[in-house]
Order: C-alpha cells, then structure tokens, then sequence
C-alpha cells in the first residue's frame, strides 16, 4: 500500500506495543517513520531496522516525555528530522498505575498527567509551525474513559481529559487543514495489560467484550493508520472505540 508515500510520521512510544504495531503499519503505508522512545533504546533501533529490512523509512529518537520539557525537546528534534512538514502526529506513549484510591501518590497521579495528558498537549503545540493542510494528529485514549474498568482512576481521568482535548484541537485546528481524532482501545495484550497472559486476566477481558478473544496491537494500528490516512480525510473531532464491543 502507498496512501502515506512522501510522508513523515511521528509516533511516540513506539518500541513496543501498540506504537511499534502503528509504526510498523505506518511504514508498510509509505511513510518516513520516526520512532520515539523514552529509555527502550534498543527495542526502539529494532523497530527502525524491521521497516528498514522491509524497504521502509524509519529513525529513531529519544525524550523522556515525564519532564516538564520533554514534549519540547522531542519536538525540536522531529524539527530537524522533517524540515518544515510533519505530516502525521500519533500521540501514543502512555503510563498506567492500576491502584485503590487511598493510595495513589501524588507523585504517581502527576506522573499519569504529565505523560498521558501535557505531553500530547505541549506536543501539538510545538509542532504546529509543520503541521499544515492534509495533516492528522491521533490521540490514544481507552475504555477507560467511559467505562469503569479496574482500579485506574487517575489513568482513566487522563483519558477522559484526552477525548476532551480531541474535540477542542479539532475545532481549534480546522481551518488550518488539520483533524484531529482519538483511537480508544479496549484490553489489549501490551507490557502494560500484563495481567491479559493469566487465565484470570484473559477471562476478564473476555468477559466484558462482545468479541471473544484478546486484541493484540496489531488490531488497533490499521485503524490508526487509516485515521493518519487520507481515507479519513472527512473525520475529526471524534473518538473512535476500538475495544471489541467492550461493555455495551
């Protein structure tokens, strides 16, 4: 397929899980692919060498997004990398923290905040100067953001405040070209659904869904790539709930 040829694409969080399947999906498109990572250096270089081996484009680039600059520094660098036009922004690198409410830290609800939430924000922000006409900024939000699902209160909150921000950058952004949307999975089995590779875990999953199975990451990244595509090109504003038929 070639619907993102001549296109740069940013994708955080992308050495494993959900980021490296969009990654991934986004190259097989076309794309030039650059490959964030926090600390997963190495898993982030064997991303960039799958696309490469498969005739893709791909680099990778570090920023720890937990800092208050982080958003920042990631943007300059993806500055240098594209020139003056990114043409795909998907805001994908997230924490959890699955505790009782009594006993979640300040420390961990502001960590959820600053990655889940400011990052993406401060991100859209310092790449506007090259995101023009045709560009397509995608969001991850969750089920968790319209279902209670487990103990993750504040990681539900930081996906509530992302289906928010989704509607009010599309709206802002418009005129200039740009949509904006979100993609909210359900369950998947990633590093941070550990929990999905116990029987219990699974049942669980299984139980709340209309499809019975587990999604894997792959799953959710060819919406996203359609979403990043100019098949989308009439949606923006919208959450799109990739879950399975989860709690209906």
């Amino acid at each position: 397929m070639s619907r993102l040829n001549g296109k740069a694409a940013l994708v955080t969080g992308a050495s494993r899980g959900i980021g490296r399947a969009t990654a991934l999906a986004l190259a097989n498109d076309g794309a030039l692919v650059i490959v964030h990572y926090s600390s997963a250096a190495a898993e982030a270089l064997a991303v960039v060498d799958e696309i490469v081996r498969a005739g893709g484009k791909a680099t990778a680039v570090g920023a720890d997004l937990g800092t208050a600059d982080g958003a920042h520094v990631l943007a300059a660098k993806v500055r240098e990398i594209v020139g003056n036009r990114l043409d795909v922004l998907v805001a994908n690198a997230g924490v959890s923290n699955a505790a009782p409410i009594e006993d979640l830290s300040v420390e961990d609800f502001d960590k959820l905040f600053a990655i889940n939430v400011r990052a993406p924000f401060f991100l859209v922000q310092q790449l506007l100067p090259v995101l023009g006409d045709g560009s397509s900024v995608v969001l991850l939000s969750s089920l968790a953001a319209r279902a209670a699902v487990g103990t993750i209160y504040a990681y539900a909150a930081t996906k509530g405040a992302i289906d928010t921000l989704v509607k009010h950058f599309a709206s802002a952004l418009g005129s200039r070209g740009i949509r904006v949307n979100a993609v909210a999975p359900g369950i998947v089995a990633t590093d941070m659904s550990a929990f999905t590779k116990t029987d219990a875990g699974q049942q669980f999953a299984l139980g709340i869904q209309s499809l019975k199975r587990v999604a894997h990451p792959t799953d959710i990244a060819p919406v996203i790539a359609f979403l990043a595509s100019d098949d989308s090109r009439w949606v923006t504003g919208d959450t799109i709930h990739v879950d399975g038929g989860s709690k209906l």
